[in-house]
């Protein structure tokens, strides 16, 4: 007769404390972030402010450069990928010439760009970049001495090499990486009016 108290019979173990609280967290982040997708204006604002405040920071404290070198690349990175359109015309020109692209004349149908990185994911990644710098301040271990000077001219050489490219890119395969003040078109608007009859028209009994 098997042993009705065998450990494979036994019912599934709950989840721990720090499972569900950890469950529970990611809901409630979830939550507020599908909240603030809609308020952009709000969002970048209040990045805006954290990266101020990181910076005084760090100029308070005279140091941490290096932290704030690779902040400074990680969201350049972020920027361009921010303006490359999602299907890049200089990988598929080759591959497929009569598949999807952008528009390039002002009488062409309006198509949304379409970005390599959406506007929320670059909030959203550039927020948690500038929390995570302002984190790696409280540890001096990351306080590599640096002449900072040096580190300045290098994004600034690095900031135009890559700005010029992008906006060569751009130029090359005309395309604007914003949609903002394109044509639009809208169909008809349903304004639960009825229409008057013609002149001249009579209506039969």
């Amino acid at each position: 007769m098997d042993d009705l108290n065998a450990p494979g019979d036994s019912a599934p173990s709950q989840p721990g404390i720090l499972s569900r609280a950890y469950r529970r967290y990611s809901e409630l982040h979830q939550h507020y972030l599908d909240r603030s997708t809609p308020y952009v204006t709000a969002r970048w604002i209040a990045s805006a402010v954290l990266l101020l405040v990181y910076f005084l920071r760090v100029y308070i404290l005279q140091g941490w450069y290096i932290v704030t070198y690779a902040l400074g690349i990680y969201e350049l990175n972020l920027f361009i990928a921010f303006l490359t359109p999602k299907i890049d015309p200089s990988v598929n020109e080759d591959i497929d010439e009569d598949g999807p692209s952008l528009p390039t004349k002002s009488n062409e149908e309006f198509r949304p760009f379409m970005r390599r990185l959406p506007e929320f994911k670059f909030w959203y990644s550039s927020t948690k970049a500038v929390v995570l710098s302002m984190f790696c301040t409280c540890f001096e271990a990351l306080n590599v001495p640096v002449f900072w000077p040096i580190l300045v001219m290098y994004f600034i050489i690095l900031f135009t090499i890559t700005m010029k490219r992008q906006i060569r890119h751009m130029i090359k395969y005309r395309y604007i990486p914003f949609s903002h003040g394109k044509t639009k078109y809208k169909g008809k608007e349903d304004t639960g009016k009825v229409p008057l009859p013609a002149v001249g028209e009579v209506n039969e009994i």
